[in-house]
């Protein structure tokens, strides 16, 4: 069925039943609650924006969101409104609550955490505990996650201290993986290190957080980040998309072609490649870095799916070796194919224009540039810088 129709039926039997004096007024209003609750949810998956205004004004009418015993369907409306970027539709309708509980201030702190709106996430952190409320479990993973998306190392210093004094690292493996990602993700590796071998539990996720923010940090924290891969393993726990990735990042920022090799092994041997486009990309990248190029040519031609990023990895990888020619060919090659450059494919085209001293072909990247995305230079410093 359409989203329209879908909702339409169900929408229906919804009214029906919220009239219907059949059941004792308890039971029908819980059947209602539960029912608009898994409404809101079709809607949103749907994108049927129009359908859950009305569902919310239904809602309204019959005045579910007066029965403080049932929050959910409160949180479920909230988080509605934030998935379809209408925060202050979320807002207005926590606000206009009878009786707010930390249950729906998490579906708007959530709200604003997806949307990239993290000072608003952390101003409702606040507010919520001046209403007098504890926050839980899940708002605690939802505010680290904040913090370690704009860097508030102080806040998530303090939550880090809440947490310990409750006890709830030692019962909630998750919230003892967002402590680890929050310090990594703010630099701290020391102390995101120190967490991990605190945990009782340590998970896939934990230790990639690690090795990413290790892999981050570039050259100097390259080799830290293969010490943590090897010991993640040697603990039994098997790799994913996500710790290959910055694997082979810290692989390509110290140069080290040969364990880069064997990941490259370790990934073919479990079909890692058949299924992830950014690993093989992350993988010519690697080769492209070591100045193994005919390895990363190997590998992006092998690829089930190329894109953009790979070819722009080897572009790169040609002109940071001093590979004009070859940088400038690959690019040739890389547009007839029919992939678009990106600011990755630039930087290495401009940088290998300039070594050879091809202003010709300088202008024409020049005008591709201009052509691609107008407001490109004024958004791109560094590609401004490299022209």
């Amino acid at each position: 069925l359409s989203s329209h129709a879908y909702l339409k039926k169900y929408y229906g039997n919804a009214i029906i039943n919220s009239n219907s004096n059949s059941n004792s007024h308890s039971n029908r209003t819980r059947y209602d609650i539960f029912t608009f609750v898994s409404l809101l949810k079709a809607c949103s998956q749907k994108k049927a924006i129009w359908e859950g205004k009305s569902l919310h004004s239904q809602i309204l009418k019959l005045g579910l969101l007066e029965d403080h015993h049932h929050p959910y369907l409160a949180s479920t409306l909230i988080s509605m409104y934030a998935m379809f970027d209408m925060l202050f539709l979320a807002f207005s309708v926590l606000e206009n609550l009878p009786f707010r509980c930390t249950v729906s201030w998490n579906a708007l702190i959530s709200g604003y955490s997806q949307q990239g709106r993290f000072y608003e996430a952390l101003i409702c952190f606040d507010l919520m505990q001046i209403e007098g409320l504890s926050p839980n479990v899940v708002t605690f993973i939802c505010i680290l996650k904040v913090c370690g998306s704009i860097g508030e190392l102080d806040k998530g210093k303090e939550i880090h201290d809440h947490v310990f004094n409750r006890g709830l690292i030692d019962k909630d493996v998750v919230l003892g993986t967002s402590l680890v990602c929050m310090y990594a993700k703010c630099g701290e590796l020391s102390r995101a290190k120190e967490v991990l071998e605190m945990l009782p539990i340590r998970d896939v996720v934990a230790w990639s957080a690690l090795i990413a923010g290790y892999a981050q940090q570039g050259q100097g924290q390259g080799q830290e980040a293969l010490s943590s891969f090897e010991k993640m393993k040697s603990e039994g726990i098997s790799p994913n998309e996500i710790t290959f990735l910055c694997t082979l990042k810290a692989c390509a920022s110290i140069r080290d072609i040969e364990k880069g090799e064997d990941i490259h092994f370790e990934m073919v041997t479990k079909g890692f490649l058949e299924k992830d486009i950014m690993l093989g990309s992350a993988l010519v990248d690697m080769y492209a870095k070591c100045g193994a190029f005919f390895e990363a040519q190997k590998v992006l031609r092998m690829l089930p799916m190329q894109n953009e990023v790979a070819w722009s990895a080897l572009v790169a990888g040609y002109a940071e070796m001093g590979c004009a020619q070859e940088a400038l060919e690959c690019f040739e090659e890389m547009q007839n194919k029919g992939f678009s450059p990106n600011p990755i494919t630039f930087l290495g085209i401009l940088k290998a224009c300039g070594s050879q001293g091809s202003i010709k072909k300088g202008e024409q990247i020049h005008v591709l540039i201009v052509g691609a995305n107008r407001g490109l230079l004024l958004k791109d410093t560094v590609l401004g810088t490299a022209l």
